[in-house]
């Protein structure tokens, strides 16, 4: 394999070594350091003491061998005795002369006379002489060592910081560099547009984008520009991140990855500088590409929130972003990429055009598009022969493609725990369950009582869902304590582009079944209706507030989608107004409430054989309840576009069967002619 040659932001790593012979210099000093400090100056300590009057006498006894007087007025003294016993104080030690003693003399000059007058009567004599030498008491090495060393060491402590940081801050004193990422075009398990399945027009856009890079003449030619900058805008799992992954790995140019809040820092600023820092790099290696995720991080509408004015860093970083896009400089060559799920949030002079002159919108996966994601989720996985992905895509609506990767992988999770040799059809629906839901408490305990109320409020939901033409359709009913709930019908959202008032209601009456149940048949109420009510509330006020579907506010809509209103401090309405709206939502409501009890009366038996049948299998299906009540008359619309998908994808078939095969054309036989003999042959 080829060695990758290191980009501007993924330094070399040292090798073993050189990493090893560094933390070996920096322990063996600290241990230096550490010895002197604690053990240096006990070396002394250990040498044998004497006074100045027992030196003479060691030295009139012959007992010296040399000695060494420093500046410090300190002389040491080598031993050598003979069967001279050594004295300290006014006590024998008992021991031979020998080895080193210290004293402490009162000057070198007075010294010097003495051993002078010494070694001149022992010259007389013809003795040996004390060999006397002079030192200076200062040790160059200990000076060092205490001087010099502990500056050495916060010098290397502090390149071994910078050095240490370079990786995420390119040093402490590359603190306003951009942190970006440079991704590698050579990589091996790199994304492209192959790996993206679904969104079709999202990926048409960036493919342009793409293309663009790749061929410019195509476009230029006849005076097309590409746009400056998109916006990938959708809910959260959508796949955003994923279609910047795959231009990525598709287009032919340095593409910089960098996130949202990687601009912004406490030091003032640093934003600012790494946004220049960023596109110098990108006008460097131009034509390039450059994806900022989670952008409203940084591009939040200014004069917003508790910190205002322009010395906020967050503003600052903003402000040069805008002019670094579409200022009096020049960005030819680079396009800008980001992605956000709060596109409502971001400023105005963000999104105008001349900076993201589109806005490329990542929505939900329709049923064929999450049939696609699935297959492409599935394929590392050991799966059951009959399992159907037409069933799968159809029992996840509003999922997203990370639900989605998500639900394949607990799948297999289940299914490995329970010892499956592949991934059946009820792995995945457990697997749905465990997500939406949550996880069973099977040591939950509940009385009799409780129980048959979860069921019968239970029962009221999958009695009127069944019966109501637009209400979502149901898969199964439990009992069983799951998440936070005690309780849950399952359904099927339906996929409808257009929502109607007939609809609402359906669902309104639906979501309220339960409440109702509890008080027809149990002559009771229940805090088991929390999350219906507060669903069903939001949806009545909607219907009044926003979609302008009641009587008294008819056609008004006080709904705004740039998320300019602050509800906090002031409403776009009076409170006359405001009164209105919270009475026409009540109304809605009881309606919707005494609706659903004049269903479940007239249908009661159905619905006590369902409750009942609940407390006996604590789980049962959209079968059950069919066998209960009857075969719904109506279709899903799930339903329907799977038999929409099917036909259309017949009639290709049909018609690619029936197309006619080209034949394949015989080579043309021109006449030559042999100008030799004049014959006219054939090639």
């Amino acid at each position: 394999m080829a060695r990758k040659k290191p980009t501007q932001q993924q330094q070399p790593q040292k090798p073993d070594w050189r990493r090893f012979i560094s933390s070996a210099l920096y322990i063996t000093a600290f241990v230096l350091l550490g010895w002197y400090m604690f053990y240096g100056d006990k070396a002394a300590t250990t040498e044998k003491k004497l006074s100045y009057t027992q030196l003479q006498t060691y030295i009139e006894k012959d007992a010296i061998k040399s000695v060494t007087a420093y500046d410090d007025n300190t002389v040491k003294a080598q031993v050598h005795g003979k069967n001279y016993t050594l004295v300290f104080g006014s006590q024998a030690t008992g021991e031979k002369a020998s080895g080193e003693i210290q004293s402490q003399i009162p000057s070198v000059e007075e010294f010097s006379k003495y051993m002078a007058e010494v070694n001149a009567k022992r010259e007389k004599q013809k003795q040996p002489l004390v060999d006397v030498t002079y030192k200076d008491s200062r040790n160059y090495w200990t000076l060092i060592l205490v001087n010099v060393l502990p500056f050495a060491l916060l010098i290397l402590f502090f390149v071994y910081m910078s050095k240490g940081m370079a990786g995420a801050a390119g040093g402490i004193f590359g603190v306003g560099r951009a942190k970006a990422m440079l991704f590698d075009k050579d990589k091996k398990d790199k994304v492209t547009f192959k790996d993206v399945a679904g969104l079709a027009g999202a990926k048409q856009e960036v493919e342009e984008i793409v293309e663009f890079l790749k061929n410019p003449k195509k476009y230029t030619e006849i005076g097309a520009k590409i746009p400056k900058g998109a916006l990938l805008v959708g809910p959260p799992g959508t796949g955003k991140t994923l279609l910047a992954k795959a231009v990525a790995g598709e287009a032919d140019v340095p593409f910089f990855s960098m996130s949202g809040s990687d601009f912004v820092e406490m030091f003032v600023g640093v934003g600012a500088s790494r946004v220049r820092d960023l596109f110098r790099q990108a006008k460097e290696k131009a034509p390039a590409i450059i994806f900022i995720d989670e952008i409203d991080a940084v591009g939040r509408a200014r004069g917003k929130g508790v910190m205002t004015g322009g010395n906020d860093e967050r503003e600052s970083t903003l402000n040069q972003l805008l002019t670094e896009m579409d200022g009096f400089g020049s960005n030819s060559g680079v396009i800008i990429l980001a992605a956000t799920n709060r596109a409502e949030i971001l400023d105005p002079a963000l999104l105008r055009a001349g900076r993201f002159d589109r806005q490329i919108h990542v929505e939900l996966p329709d049923l064929q598009e999450r049939k696609e994601i699935f297959q492409v989720h599935l394929r590392p996985l050991k799966l059951a022969k009959d399992l159907d992905i037409d069933f799968l895509s159809k029992q996840t609506p509003g999922f997203s493609g990370a639900d989605i990767a998500n639900v394949c992988n607990e799948a297999a999770l289940i299914a490995a725990r329970n010892g499956h040799q592949t991934v059946g059809k009820q792995d995945f629906m457990d697997a749905v369950d465990r997500i939406i839901g949550g996880l069973e408490r099977k040591t939950k305990i509940m009385t009799d009582e409780e129980k048959r109320s979860i069921a019968y409020h239970e029962a009221g939901h999958a009695t009127i869902s069944w019966l109501l033409r637009w209400a979502n359709p149901l898969v199964k009913v439990t009992i069983v304590p799951r998440g936070m709930a005690l309780g849950a019908a399952w359904y099927l959202p339906e996929e409808r582009q257009l929502t109607q008032m007939d609809h609402i209601q359906d669902e309104l009456c639906s979501l309220l079944g339960g409440r109702a149940a509890e008080q027809l048949f149990l002559d009771q109420t229940s805090t088991g209706a929390l999350n219906d009510l507060e669903r069903a509330t939001k949806q009545a006020y909607a219907m009044v507030a926003y979609y302008g579907m009641s009587d008294k506010l008819k056609d008004v809509s006080f709904y705004d989608s740039t998320g300019r209103y602050d509800y906090g401090i002031t409403k776009p309405y009076s409170e006359k107004t405001a009164d209105l709206i919270d009475k026409e939502t009540q109304r809605i409501i009881a309606e919707q409430m005494a609706r659903a009890k004049q269903i479940l009366e007239e249908h009661k038996d159905g619905h006590h054989q369902i409750a009942n049948l609940l407390i006996e299998k604590e789980v049962i299906t959209s079968e059950d309840v069919k066998a209960i009540l009857g075969p719904r008359p109506w279709k899903s619309r799930g339903d329907e576009l799977l038999e929409e998908n099917a036909a259309i994808a017949a009639a290709e078939k049909t018609k690619r069967k029936r197309a006619p095969r080209k034949k394949k054309e015989e080579p043309k036989t021109e006449p030559t002619q042999n100008t030799e003999n004049n014959e006219t042959t054939t090639a």
